[in-house]
């Protein structure tokens, strides 16, 4: 059981010109010196005299239109049809996408698991079939016992668009209440059920994003979070502010639900809230940004009257309560110690009760959890997976066994537990599903998913190569086994680099259908992400942007160095940070690559805060309207830093029309920005999925689509023999 903040987490690059520092580029060169009738045909986009003055500097922004939302501008919906036209053509007269996308499909058959958690005296699972559009949730009342449907959000809409967003049991495991967002929005909509007989209550919770719900002991009733109800017309758009906690009674209207907490005179703050298992406790954890820094507060729930008590009173690091016995509190965080460590404390006396239980160590501790009485910590010793079982007095139980290169994740449970559950994969291997029993500390297999992928014809290797400032950063590198290193095989590149966010190696069929094509796959672990710890995320925020490019720039080196590839025969992706990153790297090295996907990128760094949860990311990226923040964020800005008479690589951009986290107006533009200015023959395209948000809830059949029309256009333009 944790509460933290978790929510949703340089050199500058000036242009020869000055004045209006958007040059147009229509009379540029775009054939690059091939004749205009093998040139793809971009819909014409209109442009617009918008000028903004930031802190003196006249910033052009021709397609302001193109960030109104497609449900209501119907300009803007015509746009996305027009595009979607040029894409499906170009995607339609790729020989191989028919037998490619049957190969994905292929590959996406196959039945996944999640770790089953015990709720009350019964368990809970989650399993996809294979191609079902959303995976379903049963429950049994024992380990061997038949399993029965108790969610299935396939039936709640015909094309899958209706996902579950969130699950909170009763303590006794009788009550559940759970979240459903439609078409890929961050708003979801809460209900509860009756677990024994399946029955829905009439209780419905509405506003809601970026939080879960928890119920307090005697089961009448669950604590969350909500956002004020917006203006009709802007849902998807306007900003999330005056965040409040509140409980809400069973049977009664939401409109009656008693306001717990809440601060309006800091209306960018944000907040989550959890019941300790005693049901003693509310924790409050407080949040304003991405960054890992919260407040903390505690109520005792058994004083009548009680108000939350500040525990922690300042943003200035990340504090975790992972659980509590009476009023001994345990928590991890990085409070004098970068790559955080496990503490306790009474909450009778606050921090001036702090003792450390487990330093801080050579290893970055990226989670931690109890189940029984053991604390299960969770590091990453250069980027692999590290598990030790700790006593509730910080002394190593011992160390849970892995089997290689991998993630780790689980080990969740409450005090009463016997046991606990975990899941490990690979690149090359889906999640294997283990038991532990905590009294011996055994390990063995619980599920073992078999897919039609052998493992044993890929490696999974890690190397790791120098910076641009000599920073040594690591990469994993996914290839068939005895693929020659000549410079001729097809790779991916794939990056992320922010938020704190760590790629430790994960299975994927989008990633096994690649490794199935014939290509290999290289995943960087840049400055910007978690592997290290606090001092490796902030190597790449702000005015440090910059290491983060600079790092997934030298991985490419890397790559057509040691002869793993050749520029024309490497493609990049990232997507939402990562749709940045690819957006920034093709403006800064466009001959280094081959192709590049990015998708759901955040593309005009000077206006993101404006949107939805744009706000939060001023941790990570600063802000334009700070003028220091400003001139770092203009150096990389993708969307302006697109040059005329350029050839760029081809480049397919991936959003949704729905997306209300990084709203799609980022890609809208940066596409039709890239269309002027590509001088190259190169495609240049915008895939615009309809009805799919962010990523979360996607339905099985749209990734499945979505994944067979990149890798036929990487098999199209990086000329890959199939």
């Amino acid at each position: 059981m944790r509460f933290s903040n978790s929510t949703a987490v340089s050199t500058l690059l000036l242009l020869p010109f000055a004045g209006m520092l958007m040059p147009s580029c229509a009379s540029s060169d775009r054939s690059g010196g091939q004749a205009a009738s093998e040139r793809l045909a971009y819909p014409a986009t209109r442009k617009v005299d918008q000028v903004d003055d930031y802190h003196g500097t006249k910033v052009a922004d021709p397609y302001r239109w193109l960030e109104n939302d497609v449900r209501v501008d119907a300009e803007v919906a015509s746009w996305v049809a027009e595009q979607n036209k040029v894409t499906d053509a170009f995607l339609a007269s790729i020989p191989e996408r028919s037998a490619i996308r049957a190969r994905v499909e292929k590959l996406f058959d196959f039945p996944r698991y999640s770790a089953p958690s015990k709720q009350g005296s019964r368990y809970v699972f989650s399993k996809n079939d294979g191609l079902q559009n959303q995976a379903v949730v049963y429950i049994q009342d024992s380990l061997d016992g038949e399993a029965r449907v108790l969610l299935d959000p396939n039936t709640w809409s015909k094309d899958g668009t209706v996902a579950l967003a969130g699950m909170a049991f009763s303590d006794s495991g009788n009550l559940l209440a759970f979240a459903q967002s439609e078409a890929g929005s961050d708003w979801a909509r809460w209900r509860v059920m009756d677990v024994a007989t399946g029955r829905m209550l009439p209780d419905e919770i509405r506003w809601t994003k970026f939080g879960g719900a928890s119920w307090s002991k005697d089961e009448k009733g669950f604590f969350y979070s909500r956002f004020p109800e917006p203006k009709p017309g802007e849902e998807f758009q306007s900003l999330n502010l005056n965040n409040e906690i509140r409980y809400h009674r069973l049977g009664a209207p939401q409109a009656e639900d008693a306001l717990v907490f809440s601060r309006p005179d800091q209306p960018t703050w944000g907040f989550g809230a959890g019941v300790m298992e005693d049901g003693r406790y509310l924790v409050i954890s407080v949040y304003e940004g991405t960054d890992p820094k919260n407040l903390l507060l505690i109520q005792d729930l058994a004083e009548p009257g009680a108000k939350p008590r500040e525990i922690v009173g300042a943003f200035a690091n990340q504090w975790s309560v992972i659980g509590n016995d009476g009023t001994t509190f345990y928590a991890t965080t990085d409070f004098e110690a970068p790559r955080r460590r496990i503490v306790s404390f009474d909450v009778r006396d606050g921090l001036k009760s702090l003792r450390e239980l487990v330093p801080q160590q050579a290893e970055v501790l990226e989670d931690a959890g109890m189940a029984g009485d053991f604390i299960f910590a969770q590091y990453l010793k250069d980027v692999r997976p590290l598990v030790r079982m700790l006593r509730t007095d910080g002394s190593l139980a011992r160390e849970v066994a892995l089997p290689g290169i991998g993630s780790a994740g689980g080990f969740g449970g409450r005090r009463r537990d016997r046991e606990t559950f975990y899941t490990f994969a690979s690149f090359n291997q889906p999640a294997t599903v283990y038991r532990l029993d905590l009294a011996s500390g055994e390990s063995k297999v619980f599920r073992r998913t078999e897919v039609d992928f052998d493992p044993s014809k890929y490696a999974v290797e890690q190397v790791f190569y120098k910076s641009k400032d000599g920073t040594r950063v690591p990469m994993f590198i996914v290839h068939r086994m005895g693929a020659p290193r000549d410079g001729s095989q097809p790779t991916l590149l794939y990056g992320y680099g922010g938020f704190n966010a760590s790629m430790t190696p994960w299975f994927s069929p989008t990633f096994a259908s690649w490794l199935d094509l014939g290509g290999t796959l290289a995943v960087a672990n840049l400055r910007g992400g978690g592997e290290y710890g606090r001092e490796w995320h902030e190597a790449g925020k702000k005015a440090r942007k910059q290491n983060v490019f600079d790092d997934f720039i030298a991985a490419a080196e890397y790559l057509v160095s040691e002869k793993w590839t050749s520029p024309s025969r490497l493609a990049i992706q990232g997507g939402s940070n990562g749709g940045l990153l690819i957006g920034a790297v093709i403006t800064q090295r466009p001959e280094l690559f081959g192709a590049a996907l990015p998708a759901v990128g955040v593309m005009d760094m000077l206006r993101f805060q404006r949107f939805t949860a744009g706000r939060y990311w001023t941790d990570d990226y600063g802000s334009s309207d700070n003028a220091a923040d400003f001139s770092a964020l203009y150096a990389y800005s993708p969307y302006h830093r697109l040059a005329p008479g350029t050839k760029y690589p081809p480049t397919m951009v991936t959003t949704a029309d729905t997306d209300d986290r990084v709203v799609p107006g980022h890609s809208f533009k940066f596409a039709a920005r890239l269309q002027e200015c590509h001088a190259g023959d190169a495609p240049v395209l915008i895939r615009i999925e309809t009805a799919a948000g962010h990523g979360a809830g996607k339905p099985v059949s749209k990734a499945i689509d979505e994944t067979a029309d990149m890798w036929a256009f990487l098999v199209k333009v990086l000329r890959m023999k199939q």
